[in-house]
């Protein structure tokens, strides 16, 4: 966010993932301090470095088939609602992080990959120490019960 690379470490990841939230509360500001004439830009380009972990077809393929395509946290199914032209897509979430094993490794599509949907898989992932499909489940039952 400031401009300045640093070569990718831990301690690289972990200064940007520090200045992000300090970007956040250097921005914060009150409702009433928000004035309803600013103008308000998107669409600026910025260049950013990240590590891609790369992902296997047939280790997807593999745990979609053992599992279906429906979350396993909250059992949504895109074809179900959405028809035919959405029928088996699903994220598929690694119980073990990819960015904490940090290298190359032989998964088990079975023992290490879960169908989740969109929206549970960003709860998983909502916050710094991953959350379980567990834990995710208890909020929706916690919710369900508002």
């Amino acid at each position: 966010m400031s401009g300045v690379r640093i070569r990718p470490t831990k301690v690289a990841e972990e200064l940007e993932k520090i200045w992000v939230d300090f970007e956040n509360l250097r921005n914060f500001r009150l409702p009433e301090e928000i004035d309803g004439t600013e103008t308000i830009y998107e669409g600026a380009v910025r260049q950013i470095l990240v590590n891609a972990y790369e992902r296997n077809a047939e280790a997807r393929r593999k745990c979609i088939d053992h599992y279906g395509d429906s979350c396993v946290a909250c059992g949504f199914n895109f074809g179900i609602t959405y028809g035919e032209a959405a029928e088996g897509f699903i994220h598929v979430h690694h119980l073990q992080q990819l960015s904490k094993i940090g290298k190359e490794y032989k998964v088990d599509p079975i023992g290490d990959l879960r169908p989740v949907c969109p929206n549970c898989h960003a709860m998983i992932h909502v916050q710094k120490e991953a959350l379980s499909i567990e834990q995710v489940k208890e909020l929706l039952r916690q919710a369900n019960k508002r």
